[in-house]
């Protein structure tokens, strides 16, 4: 089955938007700022993968204008990083958040399969699961 583009013809690959979502998620946690960013060796131990993965992605990161790095320095997130990192990580915890209270599935289950769930469903079909939600009372902020 295809991947559906969530996010139009400048789709990140799965891998990206993981590492994306991970900056992003480290600087909502306090390790590291939008004006500091954070460091790569925290992205590494966050999903689990080398540092010589961590560079191979910021590279392709880089190319694709999401981050900014300095030389062996911090990496921030562009505009257009943390707008696309926002929209992904929303999209996780919609996902979870159905997973565990619609469906009654264990947190932790709900997190790991969400994490799979949120590369593949079309802008239109979250949209409506936002909508569900919401209804419901449950809202997932930006």
């Amino acid at each position: 089955m295809p991947r559906t583009e969530s996010h139009g013809e400048g789709s990140l690959t799965m891998a990206g938007e993981d590492y994306i979502e991970s900056i992003y998620r480290l600087m909502e946690e306090g390790h590291g700022s939008a004006e500091l960013g954070v460091r790569s060796v925290d992205v590494a131990e966050d999903l689990n993968v080398s540092k010589a993965s961590v560079s191979k992605a910021l590279t392709y990161l880089k190319e694709t204008g999401m981050v900014e790095q300095a030389r062996y320095g911090r990496v921030t997130l562009t505009e257009a990083g943390t707008a696309y990192a926002r929209d992904v990580w929303r999209r996780h915890r919609a996902l979870r958040q159905f997973l565990m209270v619609e469906l009654g599935v264990e947190p932790q289950t709900a997190d790991d399969e969400a994490c799979l769930m949120e590369h593949n469903l079309s802008a239109d079909t979250m949209d409506k699961l936002y909508r569900y939600l919401e209804e419901r009372g449950v809202n997932v902020e930006d």
